[in-house]
């Protein structure tokens, strides 16, 4: 470039930067005179007190300084020519128009603002406009200290109503008392006999009416009723959805421990931090780690984890969006606030920045959905930790040793030296090579593996034999890596998409581990290309393999025409020369006999001699081959303890290929940067962890510089339960209230926001939310304060004059008459025909057939046998798949599990009435039930009459004894009991 052009060339460029821009006005300006006036006018329409565009005001001086959705800040005091705002109005944007509508800022008003911003950008607070500050909202001010002071719950529901002329409905009587307050402790309907026993009591006390109560809340049922609930809002599912919707073997002892929590009434503090921090809060304990369930209820992308890798972009979005859920699902769950609108820019109406986002992204930014394990003797956990620490420690070191002196061929060339010594002293020996092939290591057993043999022409098989490895990691020794479940097919097509022959399948149960025994399996069929595959791994330690040690295949003269024959594999660890595709067709396998012919003697000798090349001889192989009988010492020592607990949780995770996980990092956290627009694209500036500033006297930046990760969730934990926190309090009683009433004080149970509902009592919300907090966080104390008070024992009856005034019954003037959740119809056609199946705990049944499991599970509930005892137990611990929900109770309303779900959609339609009378289950259940009542009575009115009372807690009146008993004398008892199942009033609360 010539000195001109590069003069030419850097005068441009001046002029493209600073020089199109006007000039600054070379005099003092006034603000509240020259500026505010023409940012009035020019600006106020988009960025005023009516609309903010971008989020961006300029009529208040803060966030005119320094907000923004893009751009912030786009005023920079003493630098206008740096400041978005005057490249804007300048029009030196080509995709940015200010103002989008009507005339242009001239020259001259753009050098005023260039001029002002240069002298400071100087902006008195009285010429900011006044607006409520971020924290002035009806959730975020302070909770009152727990007074009592004479108030009840019925106080300020009457003072409520006597402001509208309005008063309290009498109480309900006492067989509606009991159904209703027994199927909102319990979820299920109350025997006859207590019904009976409740309604004849003689004195009819309140005292009664709370003995009942505390039995229902001292009853194991509470918790499974209690949970159903919880769940919901944490959307827990079995199953992972997304495309590859596979099975959470694990996901259930995060379910037993809701349900163990709430039977035994932790305070709720403790409650809230053992989900999001029990393993570093509680440690050694059970539900320190069960707990952590929570973090990864959620549905989870199999797809974008195990088969994405984070560097990649889709990898790197699947992980962004699983942070984010667990997030919202946090934040929404113990606080109501809908922070997960600020991913993308800042919160339109609460106070979430984008930075308070990731913030808590940073919070979880070490963890990953996974299998965790874990013990419930402390001891026994102690040891574990202990013992792992170590063994990682030398296996890390092994592998460093093993780098420096060639450790698999060391190990191959001491074998063959032994076993040449063996073919010198006779004329057979045992071959103990022990090589093979091995697939990666997986952390989920249902995987599936396969690894294939090029014949190179098809060939006719007469027999093919595979035979298991040997090693003695994790004490494991002959089979290590043989699959549970498996099956060998031929083809002629390499892909095994058409023209498939099967010649073994051990794929629908677990069979015994052959150990290093040949197995045999018989051919029969002409076929270029062999193929194992595992759809059950083998464990290895805490996850597992597929691994061969030799794969024969013989023609009809008994030669092994896959001697020497290509192999490819769905995947393959290669650690040469211990572990690679070519051993499998090698001709060698452990506990094979060979000849001791001067040619094999020799072979062996030269494969020796070459391996032995390889090892540098040095110190290095001393210490690695003490490491080893270390190493080995702690593996059996681990092999001794007892079998460890796994939970499917929010964990650190350690992993191989796609699925790496920090662990390796030694659960060092990913680094989370502000995303512009939530782009992973565009990562702006890198933030640590902390949360929303709600609260002036919490801290919301959490200092955890060099802890451990779990610090961050602890700091999380604490907040969130600090007595200073107002939201926390009042979300839980909300919740309870909501759930007794059918609508919460709050009817926007996960959003207490500006876009959310105010509190119908908000006196009252706070007085239940206070003494919840500082009275000892039971939560069988709130429900008993709440089930015991007048309004929860009103009518559920109609006023037509009340209903003119508040039709929605906000104020509650009488009892919401309610529908029962799908589960509890579920278990409450169970209960009557004699059929639930009360015990509890461990993992879900199934009320689905899964078919094509090697892929992406199809989950058939048509091909379920209602009749399945297994099936039979509580609808808590039913199997909840996410892409396939269960017809019968979807059609009644039940959760979808792939979202937080806070308030159930309460739907009737003719679809119900359908399905009550059609279901299968229905059915099955009706059949069931006469049979039980035809054991108590043999005429039909004495039949129809048990079948109400254990159907509807009642005896029939006159005209229904008489229509149903003409109906069963007609249809059949089978047909009557159907009927009553199909009544309003067996799916109706009261």
């Amino acid at each position: 470039m010539t000195r001109f052009a590069a003069l030419f060339f850097a005068a441009v460029c001046a002029r493209a930067e600073d020089g199109a821009l006007p000039p600054a006005a070379g005099r003092t300006v006034d603000f509240g005179r020259e500026i505010q006036p023409l940012l009035e006018k020019n600006c106020g329409k988009c960025h005023g007190a009516e609309k903010q565009k971008s989020g961006y005001r300029l009529d208040v001086k803060a966030v005119a300084l320094t907000g923004g959705d893009e751009h912030a800040p786009n005023i920079v005091p003493g630098k206008s020519a740096e400041s978005p705002l005057i490249r804007f109005v300048a029009g030196l944007d080509a995709d940015v128009k200010m103002p989008p509508k009507g005339d242009a800022l001239t020259r001259e008003q753009v050098g005023l603002l260039r001029a002002w911003i240069d002298q400071g950008a100087e902006w008195p607070e009285s010429a900011s406009a006044k607006v409520a500050g971020p924290l002035d909202w009806w959730s975020l001010r302070p909770l009152p200290r727990a007074a009592d002071g004479g108030k009840s719950i019925d106080s300020f529901i009457a003072a409520k109503l006597a402001a509208q002329g309005m008063k309290p409905s009498p109480e309900a009587d006492r067989r509606t008392l009991i159904r209703r307050v027994t199927f909102d402790l319990t979820g299920l309907p109350p025997t006859p006999e207590e019904v009976d026993a409740f309604v004849n009591e003689s004195h009819r006390s309140n005292e009664s009416y709370e003995k009942l109560v505390d039995r229902l809340l001292a009853s194991p049922r509470y918790g499974e009723r209690w949970a159903r609930h919880w769940l919901d809002v944490a959307h827990y599912g079995d199953s992972h959805g997304y495309d590859k919707d596979k099975l959470r073997p694990n996901a259930w002892p995060y379910r037993d421990y809701v349900i163990r929590a709430l039977n035994e009434d932790k305070p709720y503090a403790r409650f809230v931090q053992e989900q999001l921090a029990g393993d570093a809060l509680f440690p050694g304990t059970e539900d320190g780690i069960a707990a952590l369930g929570f973090i990864a209820a959620g549905p989870w992308d199999f797809i974008g984890h195990a088969e994405l890798p984070e560097s990649k972009l889709d990898g790197k979005i699947a992980r962004l969006l699983d942070r984010d859920d667990m997030v919202t699902n946090t934040m929404n769950t113990f606080c109501a606030l809908t922070v997960q609108c600020a991913r993308c820019h800042n919160h339109k109406f609460d106070p979430v920045t984008q930075r308070d986002y990731y913030r808590l992204q940073a919070v979880f930014a070490a963890l990953d959905r996974a299998d965790k394990t874990f013990d419930t003797d402390p001891a026994v956990a102690r040891w574990r930790a202990a013992l792992e620490t170590t063994q990682g420690g030398m296996e890390k070191r092994k592998r460093v040793l093993a780098a420096k002196v060639g450790e698999t061929a060391g190990a191959r060339a001491v074998l063959l030296e032994k076993l040449i010594a063996e073919l010198r002293q006779g004329a057979a020996a045992v071959e103990r090579v022990e090589f093979g092939w091995h697939s990666r290591i997986e952390a989920r057993q249902e995987l599936v593996k396969w690894v294939q043999i090029d014949l190179g022409a098809a060939t006719l098989i007469e027999r093919i034999i595979i035979v298991g490895c040997h090693d003695d990691f994790n004490g494991i020794g002959a089979g290590f890596g043989f699959p549970l479940r498996f099956k060998v097919e031929a083809s002629n097509d390499a892909a095994f998409a058409s023209g498939v022959t099967l010649l073994e399948d051990q794929t629908k149960a677990d069979m015994p581990n052959p150990g290093v025994t040949p197995r045999s399996i018989a051919g029969g069929t002409t076929a270029r290309y062999v193929r194992i595959t595992a759809t059950k791994l083998a464990l290895r330690m805490n996850d597992y393999i597929f691994a061969l040690a030799e794969a024969q295949v013989l023609d009809a003269a008994g030669r092994n025409v896959a001697l020497g024959a290509a192999v490819t594999a769905s995947d393959s660890t290669d650690a040469p020369p211990r572990w690679q595709r070519k051993n499998l067709t090698d001709g060698y396998y452990y506990g094979h006999k060979t000849t001791a012919s001067p040619e094999r003697i020799a072979a062996l000798e030269k494969e020796r001699a070459d391996l032995q090349a390889q090892q540098a001889p040095n110190a290095a192989a001393a210490e690695l081959a003490i490491l080893e009988k270390q190493l080995a010492g702690v593996n059996a020592e681990l092999a001794k303890l007892p079998r460890a607990k796994i939970v499917y949780a929010g964990t650190v995770h350690t992993g191989i290929g796609a699925f790496a996980g920090t662990g390796e990092n030694g659960g060092k956290p990913r680094t989370i940067h502000v995303l512009k627009r939530g782009d992973v694209r565009q990562p702006g500036e890198e933030v640590g962890p902390g949360t929303v500033p709600i609260c002036a006297e919490l801290p919301a930046i959490f200092d955890v510089k060099d802890q451990p990760e779990s610090a961050r969730r602890v700091a999380l934990a604490q907040w969130i339960t600090d007595a200073r926190n107002p939201l926390t309090w009042r979300v839980i009683v909300n919740r309870v209230w909501q759930y007794h009433f059918g609508r919460g004080l709050v009817d926007s149970p996960n959003d207490f926001g500006r876009m959310g509902q105010p509190p119908s009592h908000p006196e009252l919300l706070d007085w239940l939310a206070a003494g919840f907090r500082d009275g000892g966080q039971s939560l069988k104390q709130l429900h008993r304060l709440i089930v015991l008070s007048a309004t929860y024992r009103q009518s559920s009856a109609d006023n037509a004059e009340y209903a003119k005034t508040d039709a929605g019954n906000t104020l509650l003037w009488r009892m919401n008459r309610r529908k029962l959740e799908a589960e509890a119809v579920h278990d409450s056609i169970l209960s009557v025909a004699g059929k639930l199946d009360l015990t509890m705990g461990g993992p879900g049944y199934f009320d689905f057939v899964v078919e094509k499991a090697d892929n992406s599970p199809h989950y058939e509930y048509a091909l379920h046998d209602v009749e399945d005892a297994k099936a039979h137990r509580r609808s808590i611990y039913r199997c909840i798949v996410r892409s396939q929900p269960q017809p019968f109770l979807t059609v009644l309303d039940c959760a979808d599990p792939s979202m937080s779900v806070d308030k159930r959609n309460e739907t009737v339609n003719a679809l119900q009435a359908l399905a009550l009378r059609n279901n299968r289950l229905t059915i099955a259940m009706a059949k069931h039930f006469a049979a039980r009542v035809a054991q108590i009575a043999s005429e039909p009115e004495q039949q129809i009459a048990a079948a109400c009372r254990l159907a509807l807690g009642r005896p029939p009146s006159v005209d229904e004894s008489r229509a149903l008993s003409a109906f069963a004398r007609e249809q059949g008892l089978v047909n009557a009991c159907r009927v009553i199942l199909n009544l309003n009033e067996f799916a109706f609360v009261d």
